[in-house]
This record gives structure tokens, sequence and C-alpha cells, in this order.
């Protein structure tokens, strides 16, 4: 590992690598070299971006329900099952968020117009604008992080990390398969 990079500036991964190389000469670390960067880099730009959604008075969760709810198109509205399910939490953590974006007045609730014992939630005037506006200014900032690169280098690089989330959503619909079957 150490010779393929010679003369290059060393990151933080690279350095744990080094360091696992000398503990367990046999061990291929190679899995940190990519995984463990995107986790890296990862957990140094979430302050930024919880930064951002501070800054309109939201925390990355109820960001991500208006988000959810002004992505989905006119009329803003989604039961709240098919908001959980896209946000992967549960029920009971995404109720907690709309109460908080209700009481701010970002959303509100209303009656199904197809099922009156169904509830839909539905983004506010309010609400439209300030997820646009939050997303517009977390799209600048994380930008900024990106400007090491040029535009075919960060194209490149979508499209590695697109290979890779599909072979594991691909993985882990087989792994969730093969345990629901047995």
């Amino acid at each position: 590992m150490a010779d393929k990079f010679a003369g290059q500036e060393q990151d933080h991964v690279d350095r744990l690598r080094g360091q696992w190389a000398r503990e367990l000469p046999d061990l291929n670390t190679e899995p940190m070299a990519i995984l463990g960067r995107a986790m890296r880099i990862t957990n140094m730009v979430r302050p930024s971006i919880e930064a951002t959604f501070a800054g309109f008075d939201l925390d990355r969760g109820e960001f991500d329900v208006i988000a959810t709810l002004r992505r989905s198109g006119t009329p803003y509205r989604l039961a709240p099952t098919d908001m959980y399910t896209s946000l992967m939490i549960s029920s009971g953590g995404l109720t907690h968020r709309l109460d908080r974006l209700e009481k701010a007045g970002l959303i509100r609730r209303e009656k199904s117009p197809h099922d009156g014992r169904s509830m839909l939630v539905a983004l506010t005037d309010r609400g439209i604008t300030l997820s646009e506006e939050a997303f517009r200014v977390d799209m600048a900032s994380e930008l900024t992080f990106l400007e090491v690169l040029d535009s075919a280098e960060r194209e490149q690089l979508a499209g590695l990390l697109r290979k890779l989330i599909l072979a594991a959503e691909r993985r882990l619909a087989r792994d969730d398969a093969a345990a629901a079957s047995s």
C-alpha cells in the first residue's frame, strides 16, 4: 500500500491503513480506502450541513421531512406511511418531527380526500419557501467541499458511488428476502 502512493500526501485513512499493515500485514484493508473515506467525509461534512439547517431553525431530520414533501411535487402532500418508509425512520420518530414542524407552521395535517379516516401531511406556503431556501443554501455549502474536483472528476466519482450503492441495495434486498424466507 505505502509504495503505491509513495510521495503523495497521506490522509487519515492512509495513516490508519499503514498502522494496520504494520500490525496485521496479512489483512487486506482496501475497504477502508473507499468505505472508510466515505464515512470520514460524511463525518467531516455533517457539522456544516447541520449548521446550515440550524440557521433555518431546523435539525437534519426536520429538514428531511419538509424536503421529502417538497420534492414529492404539487400538492406537496403525502401519507405518513409513505413518509416514514421513504425516510427510513419509525412512525414514532416521524410523529415527533411532524409535531415540531406543525407547531412551527411548516406543515399541516389534513384528512385524506379519498379516505376520511386517513391523514395526510402537507407543506404550508411557509414550509415550501423554507424548504427551498434551506436546500439552496445547503447545496451551495456542500459544493464548496467538492471544489477540489473538476466537473469530470465529480461526475466520475458520482458514477462510481452510484455503482456501489446499487450493488449494496441489491445485496441488502437479497439478504432481507433470505431472512424473510427463513
